[in-house]
């Protein structure tokens, strides 16, 4: 059953990607990694449900999307950075394989970090986030998310951060590849979670797969 909320704010965190806390339906639930179909309630756009994670807590009052804004073309993601506290979404019921599965590396290309800022967040207010570790793919530094709240979340150690297209002292200038991945992880054998463009996350779980990852820990929207 489709829910019409109001969007209570939305603001922009990074030059493309919006933030929007909107209402939440009374008993709607959801699992931390999940994601649900949205529209906007307003003329010719009820019908164009585009996907978008939760990354707010499964307890919190209002509810968080975390969205990145495509201008180049008049689509949804580009009317959505346009509404404003007041304008109305429409919200379909929960869904996705995204959830947390044990302690594990969780692998993020660009916006795919949205799934596991709800899972972190519930881990850390749980005493449970030890054992994890975040590595984040970005072009650049502008373009990381709730990077200050990341960091905190899991510490400098655990916390890893790969720029592309950007050289920035103190981090590592590259993609993410299996030489990398070899350099960087100590124990194939736990949870990898992966998401991304579909390509990133094609990439990196055939790599995990050639170092010997058992295809059951692998945990990734198919």
């Amino acid at each position: 059953m489709p829910h019409v909320v109001k969007v209570l704010r939305s603001t922009f965190i990074t030059p493309n990607v919006k933030r929007f806390e909107v209402e939440r339906p009374k008993g709607y639930r959801y699992v931390p990694g999940q994601a649900c179909e949205v529209a906007i309630n307003a003329e010719g756009w009820t019908d164009k449900r585009r996907p978008f994670t939760f990354t707010s807590l499964p307890t919190a009052r209002k509810l968080e999307f975390i969205i990145k804004i495509y201008d180049d073309h008049d689509g949804v993601t580009k009317r959505l950075g346009l509404l404003r506290a007041g304008d109305e979404l429409i919200l379909h019921e929960p869904f996705g394989a995204i959830t947390y599965q044990g302690p594990g590396y969780f692998i993020a290309g660009g916006t795919g970090i949205t799934p596991f800022i709800a899972i972190l967040r519930q881990l850390h207010k749980e005493e449970r986030v030890k054992g994890n570790t975040l590595l984040v793919s970005n072009r650049t530094v502008s373009d990381l998310i709730l990077d200050d709240e990341m960091l905190h979340l899991m510490g400098e150690k655990h916390y890893l951060r790969i720029f592309s297209r950007q050289g920035v002292i103190g981090f590592r200038e590259r993609h993410i590849d299996r030489d990398l991945l070899v350099a960087l992880v100590q124990d194939f054998d736990q949870h990898f979670y992966v998401c991304g463009p579909k390509g990133f996350v094609n990439d990196i779980n055939t790599i995990l797969l050639s170092l010997g990852v058992n295809a059951q820990l692998l945990v990734f929207e198919k």
